[in-house]
C-alpha cells in the first residue's frame, strides 16, 4: 500500500529497550510511560485534514510499538513503507533523542524521501533541525493542518519553489531558507482538533488498530480529549504553552478557540464509539462567560453518558460548579496548583489567589456533584526551597480537614522535569526568574535526555535548589505524601507499602547510579546493564498509586453495533472523499489559503 504522507512518533530515548535510564518520576502524572509514548493530538488533524482532500496518510506510534513488543522491528518496519514523505513530531522536548535518531534511520532506508518535521519545539529549534542532513522541512507554528497540504502538493507535483509557502524551513542544496510565521488562524473551527474520524477511520482504511494507538493500555481504558484553543490567556512562567511564549514561538498574539458548537459536536462523536471519560484541554473560562455558556447549554442537551474532565487554571466560584453539575450527569476537574504558597503563586500566574480561594473552589465543587479532583503540585518552581516544597504536603492536609476528608480530592507532587520549557519565561530569562539553565541548545538536550538518572537529566537549577535539592525533596514529599494519604485511609496498607518501597529504591538507584558516573566511563556501562531490570520497575509509577490518576469507568465502549456503524460511516466517507477527488483532481492543487492570509506577506 502506498501512502501520501507516514507520520511518524518516536520514543523519548530511541534506544530505551537497550539502555534503561531511571526517568524516576516524571512522566508519574501523565498517561504515558517513561517512553512518553503518548503521541501530540495534533498529527491527527493534519492527518485528518489532508484525507479531506484525498491524499493517503498513515500514523505509526513508533514508540508504543516499541513497548508493547520487544520483537518489534522499527526498520524492518519502516522499510517497507512507500510514501511521498514523512512527517516527525518534535512537539516536547522530552522526545529530542529519538525523534532525530528515528529521522536517522529513515533516511538512511528512504533517502529520496523528503522528512518534514513540526510542533512547539521543533518551532523552537527550527534552525538547529534544518542543519541535520536527513530533515527536509520544518513546519513551524501552532496551526499547520493548511500549510502541510500546500507543501504535499508540492512534494507530489514536483515543484521545487518553497518560498510562498508561510511558515516553512526549507533548504536547498547547502543554503537555508525561512518563511516568516505569517499563517496564525484566529478560529480552530475548520479542522478537527483532535480528528477521532480519521483515527476510527484509519484503523478500518489500513486494517491495523495497533499503529494509531495513542499510548500503551489506550485499549483497556480508551480516554480522549479535545483541544479548546490554541494559545493562552495566562502567562505562568513555566510553561512553553504560555501567552508569551506562544507569541515568541508561534507568532500568535491571540487565542483561537474551537467554538462550543464544534466541542459538542466533537463530544458527540466520541460519545458513539466510547464510554470514557473524554478530557477537555485549557480552561473553558478562557473564552468568556458566553463562550461557557453556550457550551454547557449544548452540552446539556446531549444527555451525555461520558464523564467530562475539565480543567481549571484560577479560582472558579460556586456558580460555576452548578452550571457543571446541571448539564452533565458526571464530571471531575483537575488543578494544577504548584505551590500552597501564596506568594508563589501570583508570581508564577498559576491559581494566584489566596488559600481560602482554593477551598472555596474545591468546596463548591465537591457541594455541586463533583465526582473527582485531582490536585497537583510541583518541586522546582521559580522562588521555591526545599521547605516551601515538603511544606506543600502540610497544605494537602489542612485542604482535606478544610473539605470535610472528602476521599473524592486526590493529591499529587511531581518534579519540573526532565527540562525547563523553551520560549517560556524561565527559560528566556532564567537570571530574573532564579534559574540557572544548563541546556540551551537542541543537542544540549538530546544528550541530557539519554543520562542514566532523571537527576542528571534535569536541565536547570533554581538559586534556591540544586539538583540534588530538587530530587531529594520531591522524594520527601513524596514520602510525606504517602504518609498523609495512609493517615487518612486515602490508600491501603498494600498500596501505601508499594509506593514506599519504590520510593526507597529510587532513592538508593539515584544514589548508585551517582557511584557508576564516577566510575571510569569503559565501566560505567557494564554496571548500568546489571541494574537495568529494577530500573524498569522503578520507572512505572515510582511515587504515586498506578489507578490514582484515573477516572472511574464502568464501561470502556459503546456497544458493538454503534461502533460498526461509525466504522461504516467513516468508510463511506472515505469513499465519498474519492470520488469527489476523481471528478475534480485539480481540487487538491487549487487549493490556497483563505484571503485574509493570502495578503499577508510572505
Amino acid at each position: 500500500m502506498k501512502y501520501d504522507l507516514v507520520l511518524l512518533h518516536a520514543p523519548s530515548v530511541y534506544d530505551f529497550r537497550k539502555n534503561s535510564l531511571l526517568a524516576g518520576p516524571i512522566s508519574d502524572v501523565v498517561p504515558s510511560s517513561p517512553v512518553f509514548e503518548m503521541y501530540p493530538i495534533g498529527l491527527t488533524s493534519i492527518a485528518d485534514y489532508l484525507e479531506r482532500y484525498g491524499l493517503r496518510v498513515k500514523i505509526i506510534n513508533i514508540a508504543n510499538r516499541m513497548l508493547m513488543s520487544e520483537k518489534f522491528d522499527v526498520e524492518a518496519k519502516l522499510k517497507k513503507i512507500k510514501t511521498k514523505a514523512f512527517g516527525i513530531d518534535l512537539h516536547w522536548l522530552p522526545h529530542a533523542h529519538g525523534s532525530i535518531e528515528l529521522a536517522k534511520i529513515v533516511k538512511t532506508l528512504h533517502p529520496e524521501t523528503p522528512i518534514i518535521f513540526g510542533g512547539l519545539s521543533a518551532t523552537y529549534y527550527y534552525k538547529e533541525l534544518i542543519e541535520y542532513p536527513f530533515i527536509d522541512f520544518v513546519m513551524r507554528g501552532d496551526s499547520t493542518e493548511k500549510l502541510m497540504l500546500l507543501l504535499m502538493n508540492k512534494i507530489e507535483s514536483g515543484n521545487t519553489y518553497y518560498a510562498d509557502i508561510p511558515n516553512l524551513t526549507w533548504k536547498k542544496g547547502r543554503e537555508y531558507f525561512y518563511n516568516p510565521i505569517t499563517y496564525v488562524p484566529k478560529d480552530l473551527d475548520d479542522v478537527d482538533v483532535p480528528g477521532y474520524r480519521y483515527t476510527i477511520r484509519s484503523v478500518f482504511k489500513y486494517r491495523n488498530f495497533l499503529d494509531p494507538l495513542p499510548y500503551k493500555g489506550w485499549l483497556q481504558y480508551p480516554n480522549t480529549a479535545l483541544l479548546t484553543a490554541r494559545g493562552c490567556t495566562q502567562n505562568c512562567l513555566i510553561c512553553g504553552g504560555s501567552r508569551e511564549a506562544y507569541d515568541q514561538n508561534c507568532n500568535r498574539n491571540s487565542l483561537a478557540l474551537r467554538s462550543p458548537k464544534k466541542l459538542i459536536e466533537d463530544i458527540q462523536f466520541i460519545s458513539r464509539f466510547s464510554r470514557a471519560p473524554i478530557f477537555i484541554l485549557h480552561d473553558l473560562r478562557q473564552g468568556g462567560r458566553e463562550y461557557v455558556n453556550e457550551f454547557f447549554s449544548l452540552l446539556k442537551k446531549l444527555k451525555l453518558k461520558n464523564e467530562i474532565v475539565f480543567e481549571l487554571f484560577q479560582y472558579a466560584d460556586e456558580e460555576f460548579f452548578k452550571l457543571m453539575n446541571d448539564s452533565v450527569p458526571k464530571y471531575s476537574i483537575e488543578i494544577t496548583l504548584e505551590t500552597h504558597d501564596e506568594k508563589i503563586r501570583r508570581y508564577n500566574g498559576k491559581f494566584s489567589c489566596t488559600n481560602k480561594k482554593v477551598i472555596d473552589t474545591l468546596n463548591f465543587a465537591l457541594k455541586h456533584g463533583c465526582k473527582k479532583i485531582d490536585l497537583f503540585f510541583m518541586v522546582g518552581i521559580p522562588g521555591q526551597t526545599y521547605q516551601s516544597a515538603v511544606e506543600n504536603i502540610d497544605f494537602c492536609e489542612t485542604i482535606h480537614l478544610a473539605c470535610n476528608q472528602d476521599p473524592r480530592i486526590f493529591y499529587f507532587v511531581a518534579p519540573l522535569a526532565p527540562f525547563l520549557d523553551p520560549a517560556s519565561p524561565a527559560f528566556e530569562h532564567p537570571e530574573i526568574h532564579g534559574y540557572k539553565k544548563f541546556c540551551h541548545t537542541l543537542e544540549d538536550h538530546r544528550k541530557a535526555i539519554t543520562q542514566p538518572s532523571w537527576k542528571h537529566m534535569l536541565s536547570y537549577e533554581t538559586k534556591d535548589m540544586t539538583r540534588d535539592d530538587i530530587v531529594n525533596s520531591t522524594y520527601e514529599a513524596a514520602e510525606k505524601l504517602n504518609d498523609f494519604k495512609l493517615k487518612y485511609n486515602l490508600i491501603d496498607q498494600e498500596g501505601y507499602q508499594e509506593i514506599k518501597e519504590k520510593i526507597e529504591k529510587s532513592m538508593a538507584y539515584i544514589a548508585k547510579i551517582d557511584h557508576v558516573l564516577s566510575l571510569p566511563e569503559n565501566e560505567q556501562a557494564v554496571e548500568l546493564a546489571k541494574i537495568q531490570k529494577e530500573i524498569e520497575e522503578l520507572n512505572k509509577y515510582s511515587i504515586c498509586g498506578k489507578n490514582e490518576l484515573k477516572w472511574e469507568v464502568q464501561k470502556n465502549y459503546a456497544n458493538f453495533f454503534s461502533l460498526a456503524l461509525v466504522g461504516i460511516e467513516q468508510l463511506y466517507e472515505d469513499y465519498a472523499i474519492k470520488i469527489r477527488h476523481l471528478l475534480s483532481p485539480q481540487r487538491r492543487q487549487q487549493f490556497k489559503l483563505d484571503p485574509e492570509h493570502r495578503k499577508m506577506k510572505m
